[in-house]
């Protein structure tokens, strides 16, 4: 497999996870589809008109040693499922990504104490306090937080990190130069320094609603257990615990008052299954 034509594949705007895995079963040294027209792309890889011309063009009009010199250029490493340092847990769900983009240390997905942590965007005081109470005692136990940069509990819990001089990740739902949202950029760039920041989208790729499912599905499959601090019962936290469960990893949740909506989704969590917090022990104790 070459790394660097697989990045190339990957910067394809519009090739879906399948499309690609098509594509590498069978042409594993991605050696043909460069040599491919337009009808030789549908017919060899089932791929639709749209997408068999957006790859076609995208072969003629770019260059591989371009994208990579940009990568670099922008101190954004790209890694494949085949390389080494790609994240092991992540290589263990349904559908890993086949590149992830990261600006930081990718050490960091590699330690034996992490955990994802997940809740609304609007949390509540009690909330925050409920989770500082939980997550504190881990980071200070040297445990490494993995959390997706959005408003409310992801950044909370990356801050509480920070301010700890702990090593955080944050996923994001967009490319590495389009962080989402705007107002965290620059926390965004502290987690770069202080662990590491990724993307499965190539770095120019502005967020889009359908990219935060895709996300959620990396943030709980980087670690075996996912921290549900605050969730409302429609919300993407909970999807993030139902791929949790569907990865095979432990889902903890911090219950809430019933008065509380943005705690009814944790609540159900626990109704459900998932194990309840009350502290940072009830998560330490478990062995994973």
């Amino acid at each position: 497999m070459d790394k660097e034509r697989l990045i190339f594949l990957h910067h394809c705007e519009g090739l879906t996870w399948n499309q690609l895995r098509s594509i590498v079963v069978a042409d594993p040294e991605l050696k043909s589809v460069f040599s491919m027209d337009i009808r030789r792309l549908k017919m060899s890889y089932g791929l639709s008109e749209l997408t068999a011309k957006r790859l076609y063009h995208h072969m003629k009009q770019n260059n591989i040693t371009y994208i990579m010199k940009n990568l670099v250029k922008r101190s954004i490493s790209a890694v494949t499922i085949f390389d080494g340092n790609y994240p092991p847990l992540l290589k263990n769900i349904y559908d890993p990504p086949w590149v992830l983009y990261g600006q930081g240390d990718w050490t960091v997905l590699n330690r034996d104490k992490m955990i994802s942590v997940v809740g609304t965007r609007n949390p509540s005081s009690h909330g925050k306090q409920a989770l500082r109470k939980v997550l504190s005692p881990l980071i200070d136990d040297r445990w490494v937080v993995i959390s997706g940069l959005a408003k409310g509990i992801d950044t909370f819990a990356h801050e509480l990190s920070i301010q700890k001089n702990s090593l955080t990740a944050a996923v994001l739902g967009s490319g590495l130069l389009q962080v989402y949202p705007n107002e965290n950029r620059e926390l965004a760039h502290k987690i770069s320094e202080q662990g590491i920041v990724l993307s499965e989208f190539s770095p120019h790729v502005s967020p889009k609603r359908w990219h935060f499912p895709l996300r959620n599905r990396i943030i709980s499959g980087l670690t075996r257990a996912t921290l549900v601090a605050e969730a409302r019962t429609k919300s993407g936290s909970l999807i993030t615990a139902d791929q949790a469960l569907e990865q095979g990893r432990d889902v903890f949740a911090i219950p809430g008052s019933i008065l509380e909506e943005c705690a009814n989704g944790t609540n159900f969590l626990i109704q459900n299954g998932a194990k309840l917090v009350m502290s940072a022990e009830d998560i330490q104790n478990e062995s994973f």
